[in-house]
């Protein structure tokens, strides 16, 4: 089965996603939130882990904390890596953001912010958002909450993860609930096939897997946009 036409289709998707006013999402900021996921400097800045791609979404995420703190959003929750020591994820993926250490700490640039007081800290021991996590605590005693903005990092991982269970949990419940991902404010990392072939382990193709997932998060019912102005 030829799939170029479906590619050549979900390249020209990408390219027409909208921008859209952020005052058009958050209509009450009060039933309103951004939810960030692994926005931490083992990601963007340093570590095994750390890519350069990531780190380039570090400035549209700040400028859209800015713009929606001045429109009154007060939750901001933060999800991040803090891996036990011995977490059974680093057979998986390299050793990283230990519980302690300054991969597992916010990115500087976030923490700067003058209402980074406001931002509630979730910490993960693998790539679920709520397993092993209180992150579901924090919805049931938000339920008046019923417009996520999620951003970080990596789109087809703790992005995709995250987004699919604030719309299951939703749908579970018979919630009314929008999810909705400005594709600037995620991204994955990449591992050309060549170097792939040269360390002995899978090629990860980021702008194949951020164009994919970012179409199979709108395939379940998710908002993606190209920017919330």
């Amino acid at each position: 089965m030829n799939s170029s036409e479906f590619i050549i289709w979900l390249d020209d998707w990408c390219d027409k996603l909208k921008l859209v006013d952020l005052s058009k999402v958050v209509s009450d900021p009060e039933k309103s939130a951004i939810v960030s996921v692994d926005v931490i400097n083992g990601f963007c800045h340093d570590g095994p882990l750390a890519s350069p791609r990531i780190k380039k979404i570090i400035t549209p995420i700040l400028s859209l904390f800015k713009k929606a703190y001045k429109a009154g959003v007060r939750n901001f929750v933060l999800l991040q890596d803090n891996h036990d020591a011995n977490a059974t994820e680093f057979s998986t993926y390299p050793p990283h953001c230990r519980l302690g250490t300054k991969e597992s700490e916010t990115v500087p640039e976030l923490k700067k912010l003058p209402f980074a007081d406001k931002f509630v800290i979730v910490p993960k021991n693998s790539i679920s958002p709520s397993f092993g996590t209180h992150f579901n605590r924090w919805l049931e005693t938000h339920k008046s909450v019923d417009t996520f903005i999620v951003v970080g990092d990596c789109t087809d991982i703790c992005v995709y993860l995250l987004s699919l269970h604030l719309k299951v949990y939703a749908d579970a419940y018979n919630l009314k609930r929008k999810v909705i991902v400005p594709a600037d404010c995620v991204d994955t990392f990449d591992t050309p096939v060549r170097m792939a072939k040269k360390l002995n382990i899978m090629p990860h193709d980021a702008e194949f897997l951020h164009k994919v997932f970012l179409y199979h998060m709108k395939l379940n019912g998710l908002e993606v946009v190209k920017s919330l102005t």
